[in-house]
Parts: structure tokens; sequence; C-alpha cells
């Protein structure tokens, strides 16, 4: 029997997404671009391809500048960021970590991205849930931050 997946998975506040879905073992799956193979299609990982579609589509981010489960260590403890942005130079300029459109984007979820930052030290931080969208602009020099209302666009980072 198929999946509905756009009953089991609503709307999000962010444009529709070209997914490739499909059920594997009779689970509901997507293709993700950006690792190059079929995933298992939970909550957060339908948050994750439509943000990462949003920032190639609307924002003009380079699909080759995204990663998507980019592995770091942080205290000895290996760590996974949900998708990392990398600059031309090829350093890390942004982290956007995701939550299932249930979970709500707390003061916990900002303590986890920002804990990666100690390791990755990028300008911008984002956290989604699908439904809210939290951008923040890091200056790490000054150990400062400011919200910003807007996901910026590549050329803007």
């Amino acid at each position: 029997m198929k999946t509905d997946f756009r009953q089991k998975y609503p709307p999000l506040n962010l444009p529709p997404a070209p997914l490739r879905l499909s059920e594997q073992d009779g689970e509901p799956a997507v293709f993700d671009p950006l690792r190059r193979r079929i995933v298992r299609l939970t909550p957060e990982e339908w948050v994750r391809q439509h943000f990462t579609s949003f920032l190639i589509l609307e924002k003009k981010y380079p699909a080759g500048l995204l990663g998507n489960e980019v592995s770091l260590t942080l205290n000895g403890t290996a760590r996974r960021c949900d998708s990392v942005v990398y600059g031309l130079d090829g350093l890390p300029r942004m982290i956007v970590e995701y939550k299932a459109p249930t979970v709500a984007l707390t003061q916990k979820v900002f303590d986890q991205i920002s804990r990666y930052n100690i390791v990755l030290r990028v300008e911008w931080l984002i956290v989604s849930n699908g439904l809210q969208h939290i951008c923040c602009h890091v200056d790490i020099e000054k150990g400062t931050y400011e919200f910003v209302s807007q996901v910026p666009s590549y050329e803007d980072l």
C-alpha cells in the first residue's frame, strides 16, 4: 500500500520542495540530493529536505557548498550538524539545526547549535522546525550575536 506522504507530512512554512519520495522496506523514504542517497523520511528529514531546497532554489545557495549530517568532534565526542553551508574558500559559514514540526524551538535547541559552533566558528546559526525559523548572526571576535528576521541569501553571507 502506497504511503500518502502529503497527509503524513504536513505543509511547512517553506516553499514546496521538488522531493523524490518513495518507499523502502515499507517505510517512507526520500532521495537526499546532497548526500546522494535515499534516506528514511522522518518528520525532521521532511524539514531538512524542504529547508535545503529553500536555500538552494530561493536563496541561491550553491548545492555543492551545502552538506547534510556533517561530522565533527566536540569534547572528544562525535557529533553531527544537520546541515553546514560552506564559503567558496571551503570554510564553514553557517550551521542549520532541524527539528520536527512538533518540536518547539527552545533555548535547549539553541544551546545545541551553539556547542557545535565552538568547533566550527561560523557567522550564521539557524534553527528550524519547518514552521518557525530562527536566524542568528554571530560575531565570533566580539562574542556577540544578533537575531535577524530573514535567512540571508548566499551572496549576503
